[in-house]
Formats: C-alpha cells, structure tokens, sequence
C-alpha cells in the first residue's frame, strides 16, 4: 500500500515518466513535468528516494534498479491501457 499511496499522489507518475530515460537535474525534471512547483517536485522525489525508486547522482536524478523494475511494470499499465482504453 506504501508503493500504490506514493504513486497515486499527483505528479508522481510523471516524475517517473520524465525518468524513464537519461539522468535529470531538478530544473529539466521540472521543465519536462510541466512546471510542477518546487516544493511538489522537491516533496514527491524525496518520497521516491526514501521508497528506493530514485537517486540522485553526479548527473541529476535517475532510477534505481528498483525503479527501472518498477518502470517496467508501469510500461505494461501503459501497454494494457493502450490496448483497452
């Protein structure tokens, strides 16, 4: 319930779209998010780095391999959604 609460909250799965590729600085995370505000970008990664999704490296934010798992799952709600919807 931990993982579905943080990825429900708005912004999160974007956050994790715009991560899904090369390594972001908190500017062109929140540039490629639409703009979302500071202190929203600023909470939601903090809550994705305590969960282990996201990191934060010489190059900016980036997922973890629990977070490129994760991105895989995602991809497949994404397939099913395509699909369905």
């Amino acid at each position: 319930m931990v993982l579905l609460d943080a990825v429900g909250k708005r912004w999160t799965l974007r956050i994790l779209w715009e991560l899904r590729g090369e390594p972001l600085t908190f500017r062109a995370l929140r540039a490629a998010a639409d703009d979302v505000s500071p202190s929203v970008l600023n909470g939601r990664l903090s809550e994705l780095r305590e969960l282990g999704i996201v990191e934060l490296g010489d190059d900016g934010y980036t997922m973890t391999e629990a977070g490129r798992e994760l991105g895989d799952v995602l991809m497949a709600l994404n397939g099913w959604a395509d699909a369905h919807l």
